[in-house]
């Protein structure tokens, strides 16, 4: 709880504007819960709030999580507002799109129904575009730059880049074929709140794994080296170790997919 106080504490430090984002998606994740609670408008099988509420909570976590780590950064205090500013700025525009569709009760993603459903979803393409490319520098500058942390927390977080990428890159597939599953068309049977599907392939797992690798690594990295106090190269080894076979793992579940099996069959 004190390192949670910490993160929060050094990210509105570091951005207000960020921050205040960040906000805005937890107060946003809420009123998705009461729209759930007093909304029983259905869309693709599950309820028209679940969605957003995911988004925002995925969203937030995503802005947070970036907030932190670029303090570990060697930028200059320009290159860090701009950054900052980008990413704040273009997810909110993004979720507010996905909360916006959701109260008209129609699809965010994939929908081409009329020219406005299509020109916003190809604003969402534009808004995650902008961030893939964000992702991409943070690659590069991990590699190039020395960060203010350990090294096994920097190889960390090098590979929770790398798998977001991977991930963004799932998320791009979905885009191409204008669809999560594979097998059947979207909807239908699925996991509760996650409503993954359990009949058919669905990219949407490989997606949401990549995309939280930026906070699984890195998080492995401190926890491991706080809790059996190893050398640096030991450290370095168990993340590496575990980076590895947690990317085995999202490719398996990329792969299992587009082979149409669902990551769980109920």
């Amino acid at each position: 709880m004190k390192q949670l106080k910490n993160i929060f504490s050094t990210v509105k430090q570091s951005s207000p504007i960020l921050f205040t984002i960040v906000v805005f998606h937890a107060l946003a994740a809420i009123v998705c819960m009461i729209g759930i609670a007093v909304d029983d408008r259905i869309l693709m099988g599950i309820n028209v709030w679940i969605k957003p509420l995911k988004f925002c909570i995925s969203g937030g976590i995503y802005i947070l999580t970036l907030g932190y780590l670029i303090t570990l950064y060697p930028f200059s205090k320009r290159k860090k507002n701009i950054i900052n500013n980008l990413v704040s700025w273009t997810l909110l525009l993004e979720i507010l799109i996905i909360l916006y569709q959701a109260s008209r009760g129609v699809q965010s993603h994939y929908n081409q129904s009329s020219l406005f459903d299509g020109l916003l979803f190809a604003a969402m393409g534009i808004l995650i575009g902008i961030n893939v490319a964000i992702m991409f520098l943070f690659i590069v500058e991990t590699i190039r730059l020395k960060l203010h942390t350990r090294p096994s927390v920097r190889w960390a977080i090098l590979l929770g880049w790398l798998v977001v990428f991977f991930g963004s890159w799932v998320g791009g597939q979905m885009i191409g074929q204008l669809s999560h599953n594979v097998g059947i068309a979207d909807g239908g049977e699925g996991l509760p709140i996650l409503n993954w599907s359990t009949v058919a392939g669905d990219l949407r797992v490989a997606h949401f794994f990549g995309l939280h690798g930026i906070q699984i690594i890195p998080l492995f990295a401190v926890w491991f080296s706080k809790k059996w106090n190893k050398d640096t190269n030991t450290n370095m080894i168990v993340t590496l170790i575990f980076g590895l076979l947690y990317a085995a793992f999202i490719a398996n579940t990329f792969f299992q997919a587009k082979y149409g099996k669902p990551f769980l069959a109920l």
